[in-house]
């Protein structure tokens, strides 16, 4: 008697290669999540987050990266930039320290 096998509903073919679709991107998601931050990566990141913020508008702003140390220095023109800078610099992963020289520009 020849065998016929299970036919599987196409539903649940696309269930099963979802999952597994997940499953390896989160598998993906983990080991990527081990590797050590770099200095490199973390002057991307707060470049990208200080001149996307709608405070800082930061695009202006110097970073430097140290060891997992952010110093940032420029001039903005209000003290709350300042300070927001230095709290969306502090938010990226691998930061141990920010030292905010930036200046508040004079007017006058």
């Amino acid at each position: 008697m020849p065998w016929t096998g299970v036919q599987w509903p196409v539903k649940m073919i696309l269930r099963i290669c979802g999952f597994l679709m997940a499953l390896v991107l989160l598998a993906g998601v983990c080991l990527a999540a081990d590797k050590p931050v770099t200095d490199d990566y973390i002057y991307d990141q707060v470049r990208i987050k200080l001149a996307s913020d709608q405070v800082v508008k930061g695009g202006g702003l110097v970073v430097d990266v140290k060891q997992g140390v952010v110093t940032l220095s420029g001039a903005v023109e209000q003290s709350n930039q300042k300070d927001k800078a230095a709290k969306v610099a502090k938010k990226v992963k691998g930061v141990k320290q920010v030292i905010n020289n930036i200046e508040i520009k004079k007017h006058g």
